[in-house]
């Protein structure tokens, strides 16, 4: 493995690590409704696994990664999840593995990094908020993460993706900036779904 395949792997690791302890929080919590319209915690977590299970079989890398039973334990099934999706990743060849994606080249590591990971994050703000937990996301990581969704221009509202953009106040921090290009409210508050 190179430095980049390294550092790709360390990424979602973090950021797989970061929506575990996100889960925690939760406290089986898992019917409470989210920012993400008709989802409760639990149609969240099922969001990011089977999505990246359909990534990774999508390669032929699935038999890995596995699938999860729908009565399982949230928090229990997104821990199986990732420790079966890294296993994937740390596997000689498959981080640097490239590919035709969606927004041009790239490989298996940086998708899963940058994509999937990217989505774990939003995803854990989302379960935070749901739950009554401080948000996941630092102020000093929003200006990254809103580059990052910048890069995808319009695609980041297609079907499935993000809302569109919710009106934030010109004088907004950064985080409730990146919240509102996301088509989530930053001062949402489950009493309102």
């Amino acid at each position: 493995m190179n430095n980049t395949t390294t550092d790709t792997i360390s990424i979602f690791r973090t950021r797989a690590a970061t929506f575990e302890q996100v889960l925690e929080g939760a406290s089986g919590r898992w019917d409470a409704p989210t920012p993400c319209t008709g989802w409760t915690v639990a149609d969240v977590v099922d969001h990011v696994i089977s999505t990246q299970n359909d990534f990774l079989r999508r390669h032929g890398l699935a038999d890995d990664a596995g699938t999860v039973p729908a009565d399982s334990d949230p928090r229990q099934a997104w821990r199986g999840h990732a420790a079966a999706a890294l296993s994937v990743l740390e596997r000689d060849g498959v981080a640097e593995t490239t590919f035709d994606g969606y927004f041009g080249p790239t490989t298996i590591g940086d998708t899963m990094a940058d994509f999937y990971g990217w989505d774990l994050v939003i995803h854990g703000w989302d379960v935070a908020r749901a739950t009554g937990q401080p948000s996941p996301i630092r102020e000093d990581e929003a200006a990254g993460l809103a580059a990052t969704a910048d890069g995808w221009g319009k695609a980041l509202y297609s079907e499935g993706i993000c809302a569109q953009p919710v009106e934030v106040p010109p004088d907004a921090g950064r985080l409730d900036k990146l919240l509102g290009k996301l088509g989530r409210d930053p001062r949402w508050t489950p009493a309102q779904a």
